[in-house]
């Protein structure tokens, strides 16, 4: 096992029943100088993963606030490569929280699927989840993925059919992202007992962690999942303090708004055994 995928394993193993933290950022927002200062903060703030969003023209499943943050990112100049660029400086610092790359096709494309792999392998970038690499499509990307220590990572929805969690199971290291609503990140209202039961299906395919995210967006949300699920991840919300806090105060105020919020979120986590109502 290489140091790359044993950070991910690591993270997990070491909840001893309790769930895993991940929130989701994009990358080079609020600043593109502050995102490895915000990345620290969170986990900081207890979270055990990171999830950091490639920024991306045509978010087809990101909802309005993720958009915006992605909107500003570009603006801003961040590229793929300068999201490496990012993690590389954050493993500078933190050469034990993994970072789950998560974003869409097309800036992979662009620079090569091997290349991709290479450089992530080196920025130190633990986990890859591509929106629309379905496993169908992308069994040759993640056996690339595993063989240079990068979990491949797939969503999987309340839509997905038993052989869709199968074709998932066989390709899928690290976790599994069970996106908990129809529709797009940061919409509906979710119901903690449909989701319960559609982990349970999922469970009789995938051996592997299963985090839960779409629709979590406060301590309350994120505690009534934790007894179902193995994580809980958290993006719209998040970004939604950031980009206040930042409008407001500036944003360097942003990076301590977002950590206070995610460590009442884990205080929440914490007072909550998996496995009890």
């Amino acid at each position: 096992m290489t140091a790359s995928n044993h950070r991910l394993a690591a993270a997990f193993s070491g909840l001893s029943g309790g769930t895993a933290l991940i929130p989701y950022i994009t990358a080079g927002d609020p600043l593109v100088t502050s995102t490895p200062a915000l990345m620290q903060a969170l986990v900081a703030a207890g979270a055990n993963v990171i999830e950091l969003g490639v920024p991306f023209s045509d978010p087809m499943a990101d909802g309005p606030v993720i958009q915006q943050a992605g909107e500003r990112a570009i603006a801003a100049g961040v590229s793929l490569t300068r999201v490496l660029d990012l993690v590389a400086e954050f493993r500078r610092q933190d050469d034990r929280t993994p970072v789950v790359l998560m974003g869409y096709a097309n800036p992979i494309e662009c620079m090569g699927r091997d290349e991709f792999v290479r450089r992530a392998a080196q920025a130190g970038v633990d986990g890859v989840l591509v929106v629309d690499y379905t496993p169908e499509e992308s069994a040759d990307f993640a056996a690339g993925l595993s063989a240079a220590g990068i979990d491949p990572i797939y969503l999987l929805a309340p839509t997905s059919t038993e052989s869709r969690m199968a074709d998932v199971a066989r390709l899928a290291r690290g976790y599994v992202y069970y996106v908990s609503l129809k529709g797009v990140t940061g919409a509906g209202h979710l119901d903690t007992d449909d989701v319960a039961r559609h982990l349970a299906a999922i469970r009789r395919h995938i051996t592997i962690p299963v985090g839960v995210g779409f629709g979590i967006r406060d301590a309350a949300s994120a505690a009534r999942l934790a007894p179902h699920a193995d994580a809980v991840v958290i993006g719209s919300k998040l970004i939604q303090i950031i980009e206040e806090a930042s409008r407001s105060e500036g944003p360097q105020a942003a990076v301590g708004a977002a950590a206070a919020w995610l460590a009442d979120v884990r205080q929440a986590l914490d007072h909550v055994q998996k496995g009890q109502a």
